[in-house]
């Protein structure tokens, strides 16, 4: 199986406190990897310098064979921040727009990207609308279209279901699981939902800096003796104490 992403070593320091501590995995092509934890525990921190908006203390990271951070591969990851960085002065349209003539795609491939990502949000009939105007739940669904829009091989995204409704996250979850079979594109999400763990491929389990288990949902349950999520988790953090 083709290696996407590499992560050799990683330390992460901000002044004197550690925030991730030695981190070691790698990450296959046409894969969900699911990063999980508490608030706090590294997630974002990891997932930033995947994408090169950050650079680790000691270690390195390689993304599609290239050192990060590198400007060269940006066209090729799709970013999801934990917070939305969108122009609420703008409309939904304008926003999608925007976003998408930062890539080489024509008019009528910027055309048929904005019409698949806002519909797979279901924002279609809210695009017309100012983002000032957006719930919290909106702005998280455009902010995927966003993710989306350049139809990157690499999709990271951070607590990407936060505030979007059930029925949603359902049909989401099942585009990223057509996305990743049919598209062969690599998806990291970063969530402290442990129902969603199910429905990764592979699970990095973090916790204060740390990495305290790697594997498929079902060698994590075996493992730990669990029969859930929360309890893999518990188990793991007890082993690693």
């Amino acid at each position: 199986m083709k290696e996407t992403i590499s992560i050799q070593n990683v330390s992460k320091r901000f002044g004197q406190k550690m925030v991730l501590q030695d981190i070691n995995f790698r990450v296959e092509e046409g894969k969900i990897n699911g990063f999980i934890g508490p608030s706090g525990a590294g997630k974002t921190t990891l997932v930033k310098m995947i994408v090169g908006m950050d650079v680790p203390s000691s270690g390195s990271i390689h993304v599609l064979d290239h050192t990060m951070p590198n400007l060269n591969i940006l066209e090729e990851i799709g970013y999801m921040a934990q917070s939305d960085a969108l122009y609420t002065e703008l409309t939904g349209m304008e926003n999608l727009k925007f976003f998408a003539s930062l890539y080489k795609l024509n008019k009528a491939e910027r055309h048929e990207r904005i019409q698949y990502a806002a519909g797979l949000v279901n924002l279609t009939e809210d695009l017309t609308k100012k983002v000032g105007a957006y719930s919290g739940g909106m702005k998280r669904r455009l902010s995927l279209a966003i993710a989306l829009i350049q139809d990157p091989k690499i999709l990271l995204l951070d607590e990407p279901t936060v505030g979007i409704d059930p029925e949603l996250r359902f049909s989401i979850w099942n585009e990223l699981e057509r996305m990743k079979n049919e598209e062969r594109k690599t998806i990291i999400v970063t969530t402290h939902v442990m129902d969603e763990a199910e429905r990764c491929d592979y699970i990095a389990m973090i916790r204060d800096g740390a990495l305290i288990a790697w594997g498929t949902p079902k060698e994590l349950k075996e493992r730990y003796h669990a029969s859930s999520f929360d309890e893999v988790f518990l188990n793991a953090g007890r082993e690693n104490q």
